[in-house]
């Protein structure tokens, strides 16, 4: 006697079920994995270093307090890194020789230089220029300068991936070139974009740390603040560590949720038309 044939549907059924197993399976060793490196740190930590409990209680609202300037300088950074990049692809793809040389030169100049001494270029050569500026000011000028050139690659490469077909589809309607690129080119642009935005925005956070050579009280000048006089910097160091990896995981979670909303609008467009 023959066995009747699973039908299409309950096989179906059986793969969708498996698969939620596997799924669940590699989310469980995945979450074991982490809790053990953890665990493996966290042991390290209290076996070699000793740790002053009411020492931490006191400065970590100190510490904490420095996260907001942090995001401060990260915003203003990357709102700035956003409009010179722009500029500057404009610049590198332009067929005037003047524009493509500036653009070209600018992004060869900051990224041979190191980061650390752009700002420490900008707090010292703006006052001999006669212009005083607050050291925040001289970390968000020095952090989006850097940050720009670095994202004009980027933009660039943005503008080059909308298809062509679609400038000359605006042409043909009549749109000049400015109406194109702000109403067809740039919008695409940006989307495809946004998660280097992104990324870069999450490296920022770590790399405005540097502005604390200059006075900027963020977070890692609040960690050494509280530390170095009381000879504790690598307690406060650790803390501040922490700090800057919850901000990533935060802000890297919601990376993935705005790329996955884009990615769901664009699927919605695709299925309309």
């Amino acid at each position: 006697m023959t066995m009747p044939a699973p039908q299409p549907a309950a096989l179906g059924l059986e793969i969708q079920v498996s698969d939620k197993r596997r799924a669940i399976a590699w989310r469980l060793q995945f979450m074991l994995v982490w809790l053990l490196i953890l665990a493996g740190l966290i042991a390290f930590v209290l076996f070699t270093i000793k740790l002053n409990g009411k020492f931490l209680v006191t400065v970590i609202p100190f510490i904490l307090g420095g996260a907001g300037m942090t995001i401060l300088v990260s915003f203003f950074s990357i709102a700035m890194a956003i409009i010179l990049a722009s500029l500057g692809a404009l610049g590198r793809l332009s067929r005037n020789p003047i524009a493509n040389g500036v653009a070209s030169f600018y992004v060869s100049l900051v990224r041979g230089t190191p980061l650390l001494l752009q700002i420490l270029f900008i707090y010292l050569a703006l006052p001999q220029a006669g212009i005083v500026l607050p050291e925040l000011m001289c970390g968000i000028i020095a952090l989006g300068f850097n940050y720009g050139a670095y994202m004009t690659e980027i933009f660039r490469a943005g503008i080059q991936a909308v298809p062509h077909g679609q400038t000359e589809a605006a042409e043909s309607l009549g749109m000049n070139g400015r109406t194109t690129f702000m109403r067809i080119i740039a919008p695409q642009a940006f989307r495809i974009v946004t998660p280097a935005i992104g990324n870069d925005f999450i490296a920022m956070l770590k790399d405005s740390s540097l502005v604390s050579t200059i006075g900027v009280q963020e977070l890692l000048w609040k960690a050494q603040a509280a530390g170095r006089p009381t000879y504790q910097s690598m307690q406060t160091l650790i803390v501040a560590a922490l700090v800057y990896w919850v901000m990533t995981i935060v802000f890297s979670y919601v990376q993935g949720r705005l790329e996955k909303g884009m990615a769901s609008a664009d699927r919605g467009k695709g299925s309309v038309q």
